[in-house]
């Protein structure tokens, strides 16, 4: 008979050998007997008491690894202890009497074919064994389960757990005691679902071990409402899975690799900063106890410090099967899995501890009790068959204890021993990495589908346990109230000043100087302010003010307000200022009455563009609500979420056309504005003319929406920074438009009410340049030819107007001098006449007003040159003799005065026109005074 230790299939029986001397045949005899105790001999447990005599056994075949060349063989050796207890235990009970238990073992050593000799001569030299206990080496127990059927065996393994053997269709008699891989997913979906972990990612080393466990967990959360969002696998080098883990933001880890590629692993989270409060790492739990010190030291690599790995495993979840329950609860042995403990490190004596001992120990009471329920079959069923009757080819007898195998259920040390499917519905422990050492931290009942935390031990690096993804809060950027409290605050008191503004010009609106500013565009001024004051109110209302639909509403409310408030402020300013320049730069001189209902007509004619453009723009392409997205930015509170910022607009389509459109046509009438500022500059009645004003308004208003636009535009993703920038802008260009307008008129009619209307003439400056040529060719437009020559009359008339007054007195104290003698009219004609005739040409560049009217005198001659003579009179000659009070004497003055004064005063005060000739103009004047032509007149009412 072949030893059980010999490799290979049994082949046919050798020749019959000589016949033995008899001393050689006694020797044979002892060998016989002494086989059956020898290490892995059939026989019975090591150190089980022997049956007696006159019982039956009942064989059961022992498969598994004895040998300390293998390293599996120290589960053999550590379980031993467990089985024998078993089986006292089950000979004490009588639970099988009249039978015992025979268990034989044999050595598998972890080798295929070893193994299946190891089988096959169990079957060829053995007893007719009634069931197969053991399988630890995936590959021996595949082999040998899967032709069980053909033998009417049912094996039951206690630490084979690799999930190939869950195939019942391929393996349909295996059973085994210990949960397989597979028996941790139900385990792990509890705790995910504990946690409310949705979203997770796996990570597998390429084994088929590991790939197979991976693939039954996507079909166990296939389903149950979690994602499985990355799947990565490796052979060797993780890091690049690891990296891709957290590029697509995987917080959940589910890892499936022995422990030396955890040590990689781990030292790959630590350097893609994987690991902390953030992310939750499960991995399998069957790893050696302190096996990151055994991996470390093995690797001994500088890529990774201890200190690393360790930080990075610090928190980490374990998940393996339950050794032994930790219920206090006594088991069919009718011991405490924990009394059950104490005798089984007690009885292994120096031999090492296996962690598959109490499955081993529930596997024997398992084989107990159904071979108890198959004889009870037996004893019930009418065949009268014994169970010891059993052989190979019996399918009857097989399928008896099969279906007794199935309907195993009782407590034992590892918990509810249950089968469904062949499969071990067992405890699940989960463990957790806490402070250098592995601490369990719950576990997981398979047979009642429950999850209990052991006193809430699981600690979580960070507040609360993590995020399965990167929660994502979209937060609205909203305008703060306090910035628009303040801001409508300033608006108001802009408000309160346009109001004043608007009381002061109704007030005084019959006041010359107000009068002749046409009260009714200034109050056009103030609305087109106050309208673009109310625009402030409107930009700063956001979604955390008003809906949705409001505020899509209000998108077109404040644009068509700021629109028309622009073009009713400034377009009223500019009509104001085409009517100066109408009036005074006509080149014909004409008569022409410009009223304020022309004006009102221009400004709406301004007002109806802007209508239609908003028309058009809100019928074809109308403003709409959009919501921008930003990226992801960490929680100022340092919680675990990033926050999308959101921001409102008002957009459409084309909004760049429309808004060229829009800025086009407002830039035009501000150059158009300017054009017209710079014309009217010299004209200096300032109850007329704004221009300087103007001037600086549009120059402020233009700087300042440029400069605004463009910072609003860099700062649209900061809504607090953009609608301060734009509320100021409008506050600024609202403000110092209406105080320029009318802040000087305030100033001027409380100081003196009439110096607005005194100066009534043209002043022109001394430093005109070429390009202003024009327009001093269109004031004189006497002689255009004549550039050099209007120069210096122009600068002429300026020192000689000076002088005017001084003039006018000393020609009549003159006057008053002269005595009533031929000789002394002889020497008036002829020395004083060119003297008046020259003040009369000066006082033709003097104007005059009265109630609206100017009238403007002007006699240039076509000589090349005039010639001034300043020669004053003798005031030495005087005739003592003639009374200058007499009739003849005060006519004679009156003929000299009279013209003077009509030239020179009379339009000044509202007399006659100075177009006509006096009627008291002395026979002896000059024929030029006697024949001046009529000079245009220019007539501006309503002002």
């Amino acid at each position: 008979m072949a030893s059980p230790q010999s490799s290979g299939l049994p082949g046919p029986p050798p020749p019959p050998p000589p016949p033995p001397p008899p001393a050689r045949l006694l020797l044979l005899l002892l060998l016989l007997l002494l086989l059956p105790l020898a290490p892995g001999a059939w026989g019975w447990a090591r150190g089980a008491p022997r049956p007696p005599p006159s019982s039956p056994p009942l064989s059961i075949m022992g498969l598994m690894p004895l040998t300390k060349e293998v390293a599996k063989g120290s589960i053999g050796r550590g379980v031993l202890p467990a089985v024998e207890l078993a089986i006292e235990q089950i000979r004490n009970e009588s639970l099988l009497r009249p039978y015992f238990l025979d268990l034989r073992l044999y050595d598998t050593e972890c080798d295929n074919a070893k193994g299946l000799k190891a089988f096959y001569d169990a079957i060829k030299y053995g007893p007719n064994h009634l069931m197969v206990f053991g399988g630890v080496c995936p590959s021996v127990t595949s082999i040998i389960a899967e032709s069980l059927q053909g033998w009417n065996l049912v094996q039951l393994s206690f630490a084979a757990t690799t999930p190939v053997l869950a195939d019942k269709k391929k393996y349909p008699y295996f059973f085994r005691t210990v949960p397989s891989d597979n028996a941790v997913n139900p385990a792990i979906l509890k705790l995910l679902k504990h946690y409310q972990w949705k979203r997770v990612g796996t990570l597998t080393q390429d084994v088929q071990r590991f790939s197979e466990v991976r693939n039954d967990l996507t079909g166990v959360l296939y389903g149950e409402d979690i994602e499985i969002s990355d799947t990565e696998s490796f052979s060797n080098d993780p890091c690049t899975s690891v990296k891709k883990l957290k590029g697509n933001d995987v917080r959940i880890i589910l890892g499936q690799f022995d422990q030396h590629m955890a040590a990689k692993v781990f030292c790959c989270a630590y350097e893609e900063n994987m690991y902390g409060s953030k992310y939750q790492w499960i991995i399998p739990g069957w790893y050696e106890p302190f096996w990151w010190e055994q991996v470390h030291m093995e690797a001994n690599s500088s890529r990774c410090l201890r200190k690393n790995m360790l930080a990075a495993m610090e928190g980490y979840i374990g998940v393996d099967f339950e050794p032994l329950s930790s219920k206090q609860i006594k088991t069919i042995s009718g011991k405490t899995p924990q009394q059950y403990e104490r005798e089984y490190n007690s009885k292994r004596s120096g031999v090492g501890p296996s962690k598959f001992h109490g499955y081993a120990y529930d596997g024997i009471w398992v084989i107990a009790k159904t071979l108890q329920r198959a004889m009870e079959t037996l004893h019930a069923s009418s065949r009268h068959q014994r169970i010891q009757d059993f052989n190979y080819t019996d399918h009857t007898l097989g399928r008896i204890i099969l279906n007794a195998m199935n309907e195993t259920n009782f407590f034992g040390v590892t918990g509810q021993v249950v089968f469904r499917n062949g499969e071990r519905m067992g405890t699940i422990k989960f463990t957790q990495f806490q402070d250098s050492r592995e601490l369990k931290v719950g576990e997981y009942n398979a047979v009642a589908d429950t999850l209990e935390i052991i006193n809430d031990t699981i600690r979580f690096q960070g507040s609360e346990p993590p995020k399965d993804k990167t929660i994502i809060l979209e937060q609205l950027r909203k305008i703060s109230l306090p910035l628009y409290s303040i801001l409508s605050a300033l608006t108001i008191l802009g408000m309160i000043m346009a109001s004043a503004f608007l009381f002061f010009n109704i007030k005084n609106r019959n006041q010359k100087l107000i009068k002749m500013s046409s009260p009714y565009m200034n109050n056009l001024i103030i609305l087109g302010g106050m309208l673009s004051y109310a625009s402030i109110f409107l930009f700063g209302l956001d979604g955390s003010f008003v809906s949705e639909k409001t505020f899509e509403t209000l998108c077109t409310v404040r644009t068509w307000i700021l629109t028309v408030g622009y073009t009713t402020a400034f377009g009223a300013m500019f009509a104001k200022t085409w009517r100066v320049h109408a009036i005074f730069k006509n080149v014909k001189m004409k008569k022409k009455i410009i009223k304020d209902q022309k004006l009102l007509v221009i400004v709406g004619g301004m007002l109806l563009i802007d209508l239609c453009i908003l028309i058009c723009w809100q019928a074809v392409d109308p403003l709409r609500r959009t919501v921008e997205r930003y990226s992801m930015e960490p929680d100022p509170a340092g919680r675990d979420i990033s926050i999308r910022p959101l921001l409102e607009h008002c957009e459409n389509t084309h909004m760049t056309i429309w808004l060229g459109i829009v800025y086009a046509y407002k830039g035009l009438l501000m150059l158009f504005g300017c054009f017209l500022a710079w014309e009217t500059r010299n004209v200096s009645i300032p109850a007329l003319n704004d221009s300087k004003y103007i001037g600086m308004s549009v120059y402020n208003v233009g700087i300042m929406c440029i400069i605004g636009a463009a910072v609003s535009f860099l700062t649209r993703d900061q809504p607090n920074v953009q609608f301060c920038i734009v509320a100021l802008v409008i506050i600024f260009c609202s403000t110092i438009t209406l105080c320029l307008v009318f802040v000087p008129k305030l100033i001027t009619l409380r100081t003196n009410p009439d110096a607005a209307t005194q100066n009534r003439r043209f002043q022109f400056t001394q430093n005109q340049k070429k390009e202003d040529s024009k327009t001093s060719t269109s004031v004189t437009s006497v002689n255009q030819a004549s550039t050099s020559r209007l120069e210096g009359l122009q600068s002429e008339n300026h020192r000689l107007r000076m002088k005017i007054t001084e003039l006018d007195k000393d020609l009549e104290e003159v006057t008053m001098q002269l005595q009533d003698t031929p000789e002394k009219t002889t020497y008036i004609k002829q020395n004083h006449y060119q003297e008046l005739d020259d003040i009369l040409n000066l006082g033709n560049f003097t104007e005059s007003t009265d109630g609206g009217k100017t009238i403007l005198k002007n006699h240039l001659d076509q000589n090349p040159q005039l010639q001034w003579n300043t020669t004053e009179p003798s005031r030495t000659c005087k005739d003592p003799i003639e009374d200058i009070n007499s009739p003849e004497h005060i006519q004679r003055r009156l003929s000299l005065q009279l013209p003077i004064l009509h030239h020179a005063y009379l339009p000044s005060i509202g007399g006659v026109d100075a177009s006509c000739v006096s009627p008291c103009v002395s026979p002896t004047a000059s024929p030029r005074h006697r024949h001046v032509p009529p000079s245009f007149r220019v007539m501006v009412s309503g002002l």
